[in-house]
């Protein structure tokens, strides 16, 4: 499992970026990488300046949201998906795709669901609790399913 520090992570997205600029061979963590960050053209121009943007603190009390954060999080999705776990998780996905038309909203939906069950987990000083994220993500599924095609 891919568990990098902060730096770590901005590293990986700057490297596999600059990279890609300059067509060189990327290892595999990069290529998911890449995938992420093409995804996400509003980030390009943070990624091409690496000192200005390397230490940034982003702040959501300032309305800020932490590019690096979000595109760890769709690695985390990734990984959780390539490898089925939590057990379930694909399935859930698969229907969040369906009910959305769309992987990068379904993924997004994940997210959502990720971050509340790391934040109920640091709150309450506990492990994840998959069955928190699985409970969020059946409530997704039947709120936000019904709304599509509406």
């Amino acid at each position: 499992m891919f568990k990098p520090t902060r730096d770590q992570a901005r590293h990986l997205f700057f490297d596999s970026w600059a990279k890609y600029r300059r067509q060189e061979v990327l290892t595999g963590i990069e290529q998911l990488a890449l995938e992420v960050i093409l995804q996400h053209p509003e980030y390009h121009i943070i990624l091409e300046d690496a000192e200005s943007h390397r230490d940034r603190d982003y702040l959501p009390e300032m309305g800020d949201t932490n590019p690096f954060l979000h595109m760890s999080m769709h690695l985390a999705i990734k990984e959780q998906l390539s490898i089925n776990q939590p057990a379930g998780i694909c399935d859930r996905f698969i229907r969040l795709r369906q009910q959305t038309g769309d992987e990068h909203e379904a993924t997004h939906r994940i997210m959502e669901c990720l971050a509340e069950m790391l934040w109920q987990s640091q709150r309450s000083q506990t492990a994840p609790d998959a069955t928190i994220y699985f409970d969020c993500l059946d409530r997704q599924g039947a709120q936000k399913g019904t709304q599509h095609g509406a």
